[in-house]
């Protein structure tokens, strides 16, 4: 029986892994569990799956945990309770679900403690690529994408020599307003932004969706996990989601992955690794779907991805300064304060006015993170 701790167990990853351990109960037990402020989902959850710790945002929540739930569980909340969910349980595999920066540390925490890692958040890469890669070699841990592109690439890289990877081709599915020109997305909604046409996802990551900012971590975060440089890592536009990402070898053979734009699927893949098992999730149907379609990237049309790009290439803090940037500026246009394309100005002033430094320990990636959240909160872009 596979151990199995959630960090971030109500998000859109984490009810997904949920819902593929509920259909094979005797393959897995759920250690701990952690969440922010969805009490009501998380009560059920521990319900469900008998978990030996929880962890939520807020001491009032984790009272309020305590009093309906039984004794035998441990309830802890705040940073502190993210580090005892990763690292003070007998599980074998942590699914890293959290949203943003915050999950660095417990990510590295649970290295340390040797657990295995299934890597669901982009952000721990993105900022601390060589101290997470480094950790887990030194730690003989194991980092198991879960995104569904970087769960392709591992798919595809299976047996073949490094030395052999001509070319990592991420796909893109254009996110919301993938057929709209730049002078269309003047004025667009939130509510427009959020209608994804493939993925159902949190607010976040559909918005990252529609800029490419999504991308753009992808690519950072692919460099790390597959040891490319930028030169070698290629984004293609692919409307339908079926071919989630492909690789190029020096033979010019490509081999891709594909499968219905279900989550579920590179979940499962990364809890069952190195093998495979049946998944509640419907077949692949290609005479059905019938047509697929590729489009170059256009990075002038889509200014965050190249700016991720620069970032990556620029290289110590500069991908934390992108990525806090992006977060900061995403939550600003969810709340109504800038507009759709005031999201990349936001980024572009904030990496304008950036010192990069050398990445040598977290400390580093935390005033270079709180740095430049506080310079785009306060940037007021032109187009809002």
């Amino acid at each position: 029986m596979k151990r199995i701790a959630i960090l971030g167990s109500t998000g859109s990853v984490g009810t997904q892994t949920l819902d593929v351990i509920a259909h094979d109960r005797e393959r897995y037990s759920v250690e701990a569990l952690t969440a922010g402020h969805n009490i009501e989902l998380l009560l059920k959850q521990i319900e469900q799956f008998q978990p030996k710790l929880v962890s939520v945002h807020t001491k009032e929540h984790a009272e309020e945990i305590k009093l309906r739930t039984n004794n035998n569980i441990q309830v802890f909340w705040g940073a502190q309770g993210l580090l005892a969910a990763a690292t003070d349980t007998d599980a074998d595999l942590v699914v890293t679900a959290v949203m943003g920066s915050v999950g660095l540390d417990s990510t590295l925490a649970a290295i340390e403690a040797g657990k295995h890692i299934g890597l669901a958040n982009k952000e721990t890469l993105v900022s601390g690529g060589h101290l997470v890669t480094d950790a887990a070699a030194k730690y003989g841990v194991r980092l198991l994408p879960i995104d569904s592109e970087h769960s392709a690439v591992f798919q595809c890289l299976n047996g073949e020599e490094a030395k052999a990877v001509k070319t990592i081709i991420l796909t893109a599915s254009g996110g919301s307003f993938r057929d709209k020109t730049r002078d269309q997305l003047k004025g667009v909604t939130v509510e427009q932004a959020l209608q994804h046409p493939n993925w159902s996802m949190g607010a976040k990551i559909t918005v990252d969706s529609a800029t490419m900012a999504n991308k753009g971590l992808e690519v950072i975060e692919a460099r790390w996990l597959f040891g490319a440089d930028y030169d070698h890592i290629r984004v293609l536009l692919h409307p339908e989601s079926v071919i989630h990402s492909m690789v190029e070898f020096i033979d010019n053979s490509v081999i891709a992955q594909l499968g219905n734009p279900d989550m579920r699927i590179p979940i499962q893949y990364a809890l069952t690794f190195p093998g495979r098992h049946i998944t509640p999730t419907a077949p692949l149907d290609l005479a059905k779907i019938g047509n697929l379609s590729f489009r170059e990237m256009d990075l002038t049309r889509y200014p965050c991805l190249a700016m991720a790009y620069e970032s990556g290439r620029l290289g110590g803090t500069a991908p934390t300064v992108f990525n806090a940037a992006n977060e900061t500026a995403v939550s600003r246009f969810l709340r109504g304060e800038i507009s759709f394309l005031g999201i990349e100005e936001v980024i572009a002033e904030t990496l304008e006015q950036q010192v990069v430094v050398p990445v040598r320990a977290l400390p580093d990636i935390r005033e270079a993170d709180r740095w430049a959240r506080l310079v785009a909160s306060s940037v007021q872009p032109l187009s809002s």
